[in-house]
């Protein structure tokens, strides 16, 4: 049934909420102020429509860039002019703070798309007729929507969809029509790091095709689950002075400029601090950096990350890093293993770290720095540290992921 509203706002994920009806209905590809007609979607929420034409047009509307938007599921928007858009993503942080009762300064939003994405995961699988699909997931769906180009992919990645094809094309072929295949795809410094995963084991004529198919594409390794099929030289990418030789699949901003604009953040916010303790470290692209000036221990559950990071750390000129696996969920730092450092820093994932920033909070630690991709937690884990007698000094929110809803944070509290 088609039915015509009028956009009141985007919401938080990027939708456009409607008040026409009396109750919300969200909207994707939709602005502000615009009348647009719509339909039910089947078999999601009734609250949701899909956008069928725009009869008033926002003047903030423009022309999407991508063939695929709105199809895809990766981007949200494409379709808002650049100043509102910011305005907009900078409005969430401060908004979800006032919710939580927090006020505080929220900087402008801070640009870091930089050259594009570094690491993307495409889908493969094949669809009806045998057809064989690789690309992104559609909006809402488990579709894939295959695609030969993306333009908010960094040129590092040139290479990256002809690749994800070639490995995709013996393996789907053996692997349940409804079970997708998933390439996670990383540049680095000597080529493209490809990691797949959904496939289950591999028979030896396997390994084989898929080692060709690394020679002819010049991938730099290529693993199954983490599992080595092919290294042809060591994937490798930089932080700060240091080289660091990622684990398979291992976790990476997505980003080169979204890592250099956090670090540089975060040392900002360090300051003068000598012993620095960085929680949640990864494979090091706080701790590498501060290494230059400062004494770092690190502490991550990920025990392939703390093994890159502690090679990493051998890199002349550094200060020294002492790195340790560690549950922080599990086992958090207590107060008396807090005591000598002069600065904290704690990233975590989308979850937070509620139950390490309640150790925080009673703890004496001067600086506390807290960096986020998840405004909801983060204003959670704030809470706690603010309760615990911590001042919230500024906030800034920084754009990584544009054209989607997602921002992260870097926020400094000091006692």
């Amino acid at each position: 049934m088609v039915e015509r509203v009028t956009i009141d706002h985007v919401g938080h994920r990027g939708d456009g909420v409607s008040l026409t009806t009396g109750d919300a209905i969200y909207v994707p590809y939709t602005l502000g102020g615009e009348s647009v007609e719509v339909d039910h979607v089947a078999g999601h929420h009734p609250d949701r429509r899909k956008l069928l034409a725009v009869d008033i047009a926002s003047p903030e509307r423009i022309e999407p860039f991508c063939p695929h938007f709105g199809v895809c599921g990766g981007c949200a928007i494409q379709h808002w002019a650049a100043e509102p858009y910011q305005a907009w993503k900078r409005n969430i942080v401060v908004e979800t703070l006032g919710q939580a009762g927090m006020t505080c300064e929220v900087a402008p939003l801070v640009d870091a798309h930089g050259a594009g994405r570094r690491r993307v995961t495409l889908h493969g699988r094949f669809g009806t007729h045998d057809v064989l699909k690789v690309g992104f997931s559609a909006t809402n769906s488990h579709d894939v929507i295959p695609i030969d180009r993306c333009p908010i992919l960094d040129p590092a990645l040139d290479g990256a969809l002809d690749a994800a094809w070639a490995i995709a094309e013996p393996l789907t072929s053996k692997m349940p029509v409804t079970k997708p295949l998933d390439i996670q795809v990383t540049a680095t410094i000597n080529g493209l790091d490809i990691d797949v995963r959904g496939s289950g084991p591999l028979p030896t004529p396997l390994v084989t095709a898929l080692s060709r198919v690394a020679e002819q594409h010049g991938l730099a390794r290529l693993t199954r689950h983490g599992e080595l099929v092919l290294q042809r030289l060591p994937p490798t990418v930089r932080m700060g002075r240091a080289e660091v030789t990622l684990p398979p699949g291992s976790f990476l901003q997505a980003t080169v400029a979204g890592e250099e604009t956090l670090a540089s953040l975060v040392a900002e916010r360090v300051g003068k601090a000598k012993e620095v303790l960085d929680l949640f470290c990864g494979v090091g692209p706080f701790a590498l950096r501060l290494a230059e000036k400062a004494r770092v221990t690190a502490y991550d559950s990920d025990a392939g990350a703390i093994a890159a990071l502690t090679k990493a750390a051998r890199t002349p000129g550094l200060k020294p890093i002492r790195c340790e696996p560690r549950d922080l969920f599990r086992r958090p730092l207590v107060p008396p293993e807090l005591r000598d450092f002069d600065a904290v820093i704690f990233d975590p994932p989308r979850q937070g770290a509620q139950a390490q920033a309640l150790k925080l909070a009673a703890s004496k630690v001067p600086v506390v720095i807290a960096v986020s991709c998840n405004v909801a937690t983060f204003a959670r884990d704030a809470r706690l540290l603010i309760d615990g007698g911590y001042k919230i000094e500024n906030v800034v929110p920084v754009d990584q992921f544009r054209h989607t809803p997602h921002v992260e944070l870097v926020a400094k509290f000091s006692r």
